[in-house]
């Protein structure tokens, strides 16, 4: 298994730092766009425990795959789960956590994943999936940022 951590403090209220995260839409925004993420199922504006979100994303080298992700584990105000249950990954959960600090909101994203195909999936993770995510997470991090702190 492997874990991918991600911290930052953004210059924003802890309300509105939630009010961006809760709504499942948003996450469009944070999304670097050669991954042609697109949500595919009907969704709430507010995220609540159980809800499901079917979405498509491009893999490079793999080609658009469907995702299923469900959201668990709310904390109002505090933290949330994404735990894919259809998708390219033996396991992804995706841990979201909020704190208030002096200076901000604290974000901390904190995702275990296990890739498919034994000993070939660890070299894919080595050589390509890790310094993707990386990528990925750095793209989000610039984003809630700038879409925060305006």
């Amino acid at each position: 298994m492997h874990t991918l951590e991600r911290h930052q403090t953004v210059r924003t209220s802890l309300e509105n730092a939630w009010d961006f995260l809760k709504n499942p839409a948003n996450l469009n925004s944070i999304t670097p766009e050669d991954l042609h993420f697109q949500i595919i199922s009907d969704i709430p504006e507010v995220m609540f425990d159980g809800l499901m979100i079917e979405y498509r994303i491009k893999i490079p080298l793999i080609g658009t795959r469907k995702w299923l992700a469900e959201i668990k584990h709310i904390r109002e105000q505090r933290s949330f789960v994404d735990e894919q249950r259809i998708g390219p990954y033996n396991l992804w959960y995706h841990y979201h956590e909020l704190n208030q600090e002096e200076n901000g909101v604290r974000i901390t994203d904190r995702v275990y994943y296990k890739i498919p195909f034994g000993i070939l999936g660890e070299l894919i993770n080595t050589l390509f999936v890790q310094k993707t995510l990386e990528r990925i997470f750095d793209y989000r991090k610039e984003k809630v940022r700038e879409i925060l702190e305006q």
